[in-house]
Formats: structure tokens, sequence, C-alpha cells
């Protein structure tokens, strides 16, 4: 049985699966996965839903990892039609979703179809890893998977995770790696009291600006062969004060940083942990430090299966993408843990903006270069 690439991405987009709401696009999918023979295994954690699908039961074991759920449409009027219709105009497949990324799950299944077709006795097995727990904090999706998979010791020998890799034009980018991120929320402490007697307060304020001041303006590094230089970023500053007379009690910051592999998360807690603690004994006040590390620095160094890729899609869209570790983290953090990964998908131009669509030529073509990947893999 063959299945459309455009068809499949109309209806996973027609399922208004808003994180972590899954409106029905697993099921979707492991129904169009089951008519081609795959083994379906549903992993849910808490309210989320996840599968994993398989087929074949020898090695190699290739797989595609992707996820279902996407983010908020944002304001309703200002799309040009129903974010969940999954309408083609002018070339266009138009509707949430469509970059990020239910047209790459809808084009690897119909090149799986056309594979399966023509080479229905391959050696190996092909499986599926979709979560639809990728776009907010992402703890009982792929993370889940992969834990349990580990634990029953299922080998995965190269993954392919689908993410819209591209920034303008089908061909450009194939991400090997992803720098981490380590958020840290930051509350100094001090002695509230009156404006006009400073000398009887302590103004955290005053301190915590101090402290900002140092780590944003600390040189994490220069950068190495793949990957830019780290970077911290102050996201958030709050003083919980009503009164303009008043120094406050207590200070808050929230800051970001994305490090390349230079550094691990805790190498990064100690640098800062040093620096509030040296500030703040010197201020006399208190400070509280905690940290959310969502993924640590990672490179896949390539090897035949990532310039086999590369070389496919080099045939087939006449660019050859640069092997790239720029851009926010993905679930291949998780997945690096026990196979070796790569990320090449769609265009991602408009993904999480008002009217994201992609082109209807790109989709033929991602599914070709799909299709061309899953025919050398299983060349043998």
């Amino acid at each position: 049985m063959l299945i459309s690439e455009i068809k499949l991405a109309k209806e996973l987009i027609r399922c208004p699966s808003v994180t972590p709401i899954d409106a029905g696009a697993i099921n979707l999918l492991a129904k169009k996965l089951r008519s081609l023979g795959f083994k379906c295994q549903m992993m849910n954690f808490k309210n989320i839903k996840n599968l994993y699908a398989r087929l074949g039961k020898s090695s190699p074991n290739f797989c595609f990892a992707g996820h279902t759920d996407v983010v908020p449409v944002g304001d309703l009027k200002s799309w040009s039609t129903n974010p969940f219709s999954g309408v083609v105009k002018n070339n266009k497949l138009i509707g949430r979703g469509a970059s990020d990324m239910k047209g790459s799950i809808a084009c690897f299944i119909a090149a799986l179809s056309q594979f399966k077709k023509v080479r229905p006795k391959f050696k190996g097995s092909i499986s599926l890893l979709i979560t639809g727990d990728e776009e907010t904090i992402a703890i009982n999706g792929t993370k889940k998977v992969i834990e349990k998979l580990k634990k029953r010791k299922e080998k995965i020998n190269f993954c392919l995770v689908g993410e819209p890799t591209n920034l303008t034009k089908l061909g450009q980018i194939m991400k090997i790696g992803r720098r981490g991120s380590i958020t840290g929320y930051l509350t100094v402490y001090g002695t509230q009291g009156h404006v006009a007697y400073p000398y009887q307060a302590n103004n955290p304020a005053s301190i915590i600006t101090k402290i900002l001041n140092q780590i944003n303006n600390m040189k994490l590094d220069n950068g190495t062969k793949n990957f830019q230089p780290s970077n911290l970023e102050v996201v958030k500053i709050n003083i919980e004060n009503t009164a303009d007379n008043v120094i406050p009690a207590k200070a808050t910051a929230t800051f970001n940083i994305r490090f390349n592999n230079k550094h691990s998360s805790n190498s990064l807690k100690k640098k800062l942990n040093k620096v509030f603690s040296n500030t703040c004994r010197r201020n006399r006040c208190s400070f509280k430090i905690s940290y959310m590390v969502s993924g640590e620095a990672f490179l896949t160094t390539p090897n035949k299966t990532t310039y086999m890729i590369q070389k496919i899609i080099k045939k087939i869209t006449k660019v050859k993408p640069k092997l790239s570790t720029t851009g926010g983290t993905s679930d291949a953090r998780f997945i690096r843990k026990i196979s070796p990964c790569v990320e090449f998908g769609l265009v991602g131009k408009t993904a999480h903006k008002v009217d994201e669509m992609v082109l209807v030529s790109d989709m033929k073509k991602l599914k070709k270069i799909y299709l061309n990947i899953l025919q050398n893999y299983f060349s043998c």
C-alpha cells in the first residue's frame, strides 16, 4: 500500500495536537504503520502519548524520530486559513505543524511505503520513535522512551531526526550535534529599608545588577571547529516592590546559557556559583540558585552513513548541506545516548509562525531523499 505524503500531512495537521494534547495524531500514525506491517508499541508516560514502531527483528535497525505535538497558533485572526485545516494553496501546504514537523513525518512514512513495495525482504529493521512531548519541557517524551529502550537493550544503529533543519532552502543544513542548554534561577536576599536611609538596609537590586554584569561579561570561549561560541543571556529580572520609597528585601533573575562541548552543565555551575558566592560575601547578603539543564552539548562524529545522507541530499536538491550544530535543542540530545544520529527535514523559516507552511515540491523532494537513504542504507 502506497501512502501519499501530502494526504498524510493534511491528516496530521487536522489533529490539533497543541502540546501536550495528542488529538489523535499518534493513533493515526500507528494505524498507518500497522498497515505497513509494523509492530507498534504505545509508550505513554503520565498524560503524554509516545509511539515506538518497528518492522523487522534483525540488525541493523535504522530509526526515524519525530514529534507530533505543535506550538499554539497565536493570533487566530492573523492566519489566512484555519491553522488545523491543512490546506494547499499555490504549492504551499499551510497549517500548524506543516514545517515542525508533521510534514517530514509524512514524507518518511510515504517513503517507507514505497521502499517496502520495492524491497519487501530487506535485511535489517526500520523503526520510528514518535513523541507528543517535544515542544515544552520534554520530560515524558523521547527521554523516557529512550530510557525504556535502553533498559530492554533495544539496539538502534542509526537515527535520523526529521526536524526542519533548513533555514530558507531545502538541502542547506544537516545537524550533527547541538549546543547544551542550562537555565539559572537566581535570588539575592538583602535587607528591606527606607530609601532615605540606605545604610540601614542592604539593596539586593544593586547587588543582583553587579552579579548580572559580571556573568554577562564573562567570555566563556571562542567556539570550536564544530561549534559557535557559548553565550549567556539574561532573560528576566524581577523585583517585587509595590512602593517607590522602599528598598526591597529580595531580587530575582533568570538567565540561560547555550554552551558548546568545551563545557558541561556541571563545570558552568561551578564557575557561576563562585561568582555568586564571592559577590554576595563582599556585599554581606545571601543568595539562592537553582538550575534546569535541558541537555548537554553533543557532537555526532560524521561516519559513512552521515556522508551517504549528505551525498543523497546534494544529488536531489543540488545543494550540498552544511554539517552544523547551530540552533536550539532537539530530541537528538536524548537519542544520541543510544545511537549516532543526524537531523534533516523541511525548511523551518515559518515554523511556530502565523501561516506556517512548507512547499509541496519540497515535500516531494524530501520523500525522495528519505527513500534514497533507506535504499542505500539497506543496499546489502
